[in-house]
């Protein structure tokens, strides 16, 4: 097959979808491999080097569309300015994407689909369950963790005060607080950076086994008292969808936590779904000026409420941090991972030059977005019916 590796286009990411190593892996199975040139500059890979691996190169990224069969990517399709068209457009009728689409955020749902009509076969990685045959390709994980480490580093930095306790001439000045919410993968790297700065860190998760792990790294838990029968998902893997009662019970009791917070750090998700608001604009209001939110839920529609997509915002004294492409600030490290996820996912998919989609296997069901020309993927349709309901 012809597998395309374009450049990234969105503001400020750094990151590429495969590596010379892999690269090279995709070529001794069998696969060509074509490479926008620089794709991989933001993370230091470069282009002789995917020359030595045997990737052709090309400037022109509509005949790198035109020509493969195999579309991989970081972040989902955008607007070329460049080009003027957006990279939907550019794509084609039977054509393999496999990338993170976050199809269930609502600013995507048009662009998915388009991804429909086109007749594009779109596969999101932020859908690869979370089982031990799927761990390997488990890109959500990889990028989440270099998420929680960043994400915290920059809280720390736009905060306006010292994180640690810090004894001074003129009195001790006492450490910042912060509070995780949600202490999934994310979540959990951010609980560990958070202490190591000396902070002390509060966290919630309405998962107990999650919340366990967060008290291992030295966390003080918040027990939200949520029934486990709510609080998971039927396989007891993912966390639930909170009905409306239990979900303003959740805000309830994190609302004088938030208030004394410092740092704000959300990474609340659904699994296929869109996150839930769990600090709304009334809450950001009586936090402390000088705070800080950093909300890592927003590929995903958001956890705080006043989030701007993208963007790094200041209101009501409070930074909110919306950046969608924290890993992308690890470029090198993120990489790396994401590479050999995403590899690992293609050589499960592509059998004898073929995709293999056994639509019974629980991996292809839960990451499948677009197919015959259809969007299939459950948390993206349960997501537009309710913005159509609002």
């Amino acid at each position: 097959m012809i597998i395309g590796i374009p450049k990234e286009i969105m503001n400020g990411e750094s990151r590429v979808s495969a590596t010379p190593e892999t690269v090279k892996m995709m070529i001794n199975d069998g696969h060509q491999v074509i490479v926008e040139n620089n794709a991989g500059e933001g993370s230091f890979n470069h282009d002789s080097d995917y020359q030595k691996a045997g990737a052709e190169l090309t400037f022109d990224v509509r005949s790198l569309y035109n020509k493969a069969d195999v579309i991989l990517k970081v972040k989902e399709p955008q607007f070329n300015k460049a080009l003027n068209v957006h990279e939907v457009d550019m794509m084609h009728e039977g054509q393999i994407l496999i990338t993170f689409i976050h199809p269930a955020a609502p600013a995507n749902h048009q662009m998915v689909n388009d991804l429909a009509k086109k007749g594009v076969i779109a596969l999101t990685l932020d859908g690869v369950p979370r089982i031990s045959r799927a761990q390997n390709m488990d890109a959500l994980s990889s990028m989440s963790a270099c998420a929680g480490y960043k994400g915290m580093i920059m809280a720390a930095d736009g905060l306006p005060k010292f994180i640690p306790m810090v004894g001074s001439a003129v009195g001790m000045i006492k450490p910042s607080n912060v509070l995780v919410i949600g202490a999934g993968v994310a979540g959990l790297r951010a609980i560990a950076t958070a202490k190591g700065l000396g902070a002390v860190v509060y966290a919630t998760d309405i998962r107990a086994e999650a919340l366990e792990q967060a008290k291992s790294l030295g966390a003080k838990v918040i027990d939200l008292e949520i029934p486990e029968k709510v609080a998971l998902s039927k396989d007891g893997k993912h966390a639930n969808s909170l009905p409306t009662n239990w979900l303003k019970h959740e805000k309830e009791v994190l609302k004088s936590f938030a208030k004394e917070a410092d740092i704000i750090f959300l990474s609340a998700l659904v699994f296929g779904k869109e996150a839930p608001i769990l600090i709304d604009e009334a809450m950001v209001k009586e936090m402390k000026p000088g705070s800080y939110i950093v909300d890592i839920s927003i590929d995903q529609g958001g956890n705080c409420e006043i989030t701007d997509p993208g963007a790094i915002t200041v209101k009501h004294h409070v930074t909110i941090n919306g950046v969608k492409n924290l890993p992308g600030l690890l470029a090198t490290s993120s990489t790396w991972m994401f590479s050999k996820n995403i590899y690992n996912l293609l050589k499960y998919l592509i059998k004898d030059n073929k995709l293999n989609l056994d639509l019974n296997d629980e991996i292809v069901h839960s990451i499948l977005v677009c197919h015959n020309h259809k969007l299939v993927h459950e948390g993206t349709l349960e997501a537009i019916r309710l913005h159509k309901e609002r």
